[in-house]
């Protein structure tokens, strides 16, 4: 057969034959958008090599999706408890509803570690690691919405169509194991508010967008649907998938300039060759007892084991969700709903922290736990116009997140929220600012890493965005 003289014939049949038929386990639709880069024996250079040193080669985003409340976690505020039942000397802070009363924490705070950094009881386990941890307690964000908040911290930009932080990194420092995806985002059960667009990469190649796993299921075979192929030798298999190769290229060599098409051929690329590792990753039943037992039961802690695994093998990204709707958004009962979700990660986070440490990974490995906002500290009325529902509403104008490694100082507690916790006040940390200063992290200056699409030069900070040096080792 003379294949260029068949060009048409395979375009329009064979090679969706040979996609359908030929049983390669490239995981369906599942592994649709799993993608990677070329890499080097000693470590990979993406589309835009670093800009200087950085301190950091890996990311792991622990999103408490929801938004917690700063108030009952990091930052304590006596005030609360001296104005309870009273209303609260704040103008002009408008929230999604109305809110009534001071609400005091329903929870006790401590002083942990040398740093003496503030943690309530829901945190009992990861309390003790904040030696290691920069807490920040002035980000704020533009608006008391999960859509448009959770867009804003994954994006950069909370209405439009942007590439999420995720995609950024991976375009620009590539892949260092071919065998897995750059970005991996672990999600269990459905699927965050606003969904993919969490991940995605927008206008940058889809190479860069990010693999979202389901970590409910404990089996680690199943986490990726047909990853494997009962009805072929892997001798054969490779045969299939050098002819399909060959075919791929052909095609895209007649349509150069399709970013579409090759971000596709990678993809089945990459679907063939984490056959060879992708199960092994998520394995964690290889990990011995005593680690196990270190980071605890349940998908939450789970997922934080895996992401240790991936990062150890070289994922760049790895972003995991706790929940798939707002497990943290708790509007009534903060007492028994914040207490039951930090239940869940408590141990996780604490594990995670003392494995990298422990393993030497931690110094070269940016853990960023943050949600999309805060809430209020004054309680959350009711329909009714009552606040027996004992919840907080959203608050934008001020929250906490933490980070620990990959170049931040250590027991470090930055900015302040006013005294009741309703607005950050000194040294406010917008999320262009943070997104700025991960980025600087890992080698890059915000203004420029941009990208050219429709006539203009992008970037994951907009026009904004300024380094927090203060928190840099």
């Amino acid at each position: 057969m003379n294949l260029q003289s068949k060009t048409t014939e395979c375009d329009s049949l064979n090679r969706r034959h040979w996609i359908r038929r030929c049983g390669m386990g490239f995981g369906g639709l599942a592994l649709a958008n799993m993608l990677s880069t070329e890499s080097k024996a000693d470590g990979a250079i993406g589309a835009l090599p670093p800009h200087f040193p950085g301190k950091a080669k890996h990311i792991i985003h622990v999103f408490l999706n929801g938004g917690v409340s700063q108030v009952d976690t990091f930052d304590p505020k006596p005030e609360l408890t001296r104005l309870a039942g009273k209303m609260l000397p704040v103008a002009n802070l408008q929230t999604e509803r109305k809110t009534g009363v001071a609400l005091p924490s329903p929870f006790s705070f401590a002083q942990y570690g040398q740093s003496g950094i503030p943690v309530s009881d829901l945190f009992p386990k990861l309390a003790h690691c904040v030696d290691d941890m920069t807490v920040i307690r002035s980000m704020y964000a533009e608006l008391p919405s999960h859509e448009m908040s959770l867009m804003l911290m994954n994006t950069g930009d909370q209405r439009l169509v942007r590439p999420s932080l995720g995609s950024w990194l991976t375009w620009g420092m590539g892949s260092i194991n071919q065998n897995l995806p750059a970005f991996v985002a672990l999600c269990p059960g459905g699927l965050p508010v606003g969904g993919a667009g969490n991940w995605r990469s927008a206008f940058l190649p889809g190479a860069f967008q990010g693999t979202r796993i389901d970590t409910l299921n404990t089996d680690p075979t199943k986490l990726i649907d047909h990853l494997k192929n009962k009805r072929i030798s892997s001798n054969d298999q490779s045969k299939q998938f050098e002819l399909l190769r060959q075919l791929n290229q052909q095609h895209l060599s007649e349509r150069p300039g399709e970013a579409a098409l090759e971000s596709r051929i990678h993809s089945f690329e990459l679907a063939f060759r984490m056959q060879t590792e992708a199960s092994d990753a998520f394995d964690i039943a290889q990990e011995p007892e005593h680690i196990l037992k270190l980071y605890g039961d349940g998908p939450q802690n789970r997922q934080l084991l895996i992401a240790r695994r991936l990062i150890e093998r070289g994922v760049r990204f790895v972003q995991t969700w706790h929940g798939e709707m707002q497990p943290w958004d708790s509007h009534s009962n903060i007492k028994e709903e914040h207490r039951k979700v930090a239940n869940e990660c408590d141990s996780g986070l604490a594990g995670l922290l003392i494995d990298l440490k422990q393993r030497g990974l931690l110094d070269e490995t940016l853990v960023i736990c943050s949600g999309e906002f805060g809430r209020t500290p004054s309680v959350e009325m009711g329909q009714d116009g009552s606040g027996a529902a004992q919840g907080r509403d959203h608050n934008h104008w001020g929250f906490s997140l933490w980070m620990a490694g990959g170049g931040v100082k250590k027991g470090t507690i930055y900015g302040a929220t006013d005294e009741f916790g309703f607005k950050a006040v000194e040294n406010p940390v917008s999320v262009h600012d943070l997104h700025a200063t991960i980025l600087h992290l890992m080698g890059y200056d915000h203004q420029r890493m941009t990208y050219r699409y429709a006539g203009r030069d992008f970037r994951l900070t907009d026009t904004k965005g300024e380094v927090v040096q203060p928190i840099l080792a």
